[in-house]
């Protein structure tokens, strides 16, 4: 299992601080960085034009930029690391039918990801509700995940960014070094208090990636997947719209097959950039491979105060 990697305090929630083990202890601890110091962490997916996961590429491949200035890259990691993993679940009224293929789909994804991954369910319509018992925030007990899709509010309502917010903090409660959640919902949004904009900074803060699968009701007004694509893109995930029931399991193994293939690089971020919110983009050149694409995250929060 993955040793924790501790936040940095109060300044960077989207910055990682990783302590110096022992050499007796690294071949036990294999996901260790080796000294410490502020790590702005990038997950990266690399991919041919066929769509196909690229491995095998090294540090060399790649260039990362903050705010359009290119960066030292200090860490770089190519292996499969636990994950923890939200299942964040709309049950309005307008996906209702689509509540069986979601509960296959969510056992599909846990049944495919890294066995020392941890997951926890949130359901929400204007409501929002932790799915699995109040004294276990986390499991990869396939079985309990299914009993926590299936209870929770029903019908309603929909309030989505509030949902967001609260499955985040969830997240930040827990010490893997990488963060997903996945998000199954249409998009529509009638009852948050929070809105969009407040919900990507916060995502962005904290470092986590959002993956969206849309569901849609074609008897529903309230479907907008322009909210599903731009979480995704903008936190480094991917947004997915099965056209039919059958897809959704097939969907949701794909989620868990892009989080496996993942590198991760690391810089130590300028102290003379601005505070708040610093733009990222990265790129990769690997000769023999053809045209390559890449995705990451947009940006991190950098400052005193963060987004809560």
């Amino acid at each position: 299992m993955s040793r924790a990697w501790a936040l940095c305090t109060c300044a960077l929630l989207a910055l990682a601080s990783f302590s110096h083990p022992a050499s007796s202890q690294e071949s036990s601890h294999p996901y260790v960085i080796s000294k410490n110091v502020n790590l702005v962490v990038v997950p990266v997916v690399v991919s041919n034009k066929s769509g196909r996961f690229v491995s095998g590429l090294d540090a060399s491949n790649f260039r990362i930029y903050e705010n359009g200035r290119q960066q030292q890259i200090t860490l770089f990691r190519a292996e499969d690391v636990p994950v923890t993993a939200g299942l964040l679940v709309d049950h309005s009224a307008s996906m209702a039918a689509w509540r069986p293929q979601v509960i296959a789909g969510a056992r599909a994804f846990v049944q495919v990801s890294n066995p020392q991954d941890r997951e926890f369910v949130a359901n929400f319509t204007d409501s929002i509700a932790l799915g699995l018992p109040p004294n276990v925030p986390f499991t990869n007990d396939v079985d309990m995940l299914e009993r926590a899709l299936s209870s929770g509010p029903r019908g309603g309502r929909t309030a989505l960014y509030d949902a967001i917010a609260v499955a985040l903090r969830h997240l930040r409660a827990d010490n893997h070094e990488k963060r997903v959640l996945i998000l199954i919902s249409d998009g529509g949004d009638d009852a948050s208090k929070g809105d969009l904009h407040e919900v990507l900074r916060m995502a962005q803060a904290a470092n986590v990636i959002i993956y969206a699968v849309g569901l849609f009701d074609e008897l529903s007004s309230d479907q907008n997947p322009g909210v599903l694509r731009k979480l995704s893109k903008e936190t480094g995930g991917k947004a997915y719209f099965p056209s039919s029931p059958s897809e959704v399991v097939d969907v949701c193994k794909s989620i868990a097959a892009d989080i496996r293939h993942q590198y991760t690089l690391g810089y130590e971020p300028p102290n003379d950039g601005p505070s708040g919110f610093r733009k990222i983009s990265v790129t990769v050149t690997a000769p023999g491979h053809g045209k390559l694409s890449v995705r990451s995250r947009t940006a991190y929060f950098a400052g005193s105060k963060t987004p809560s």
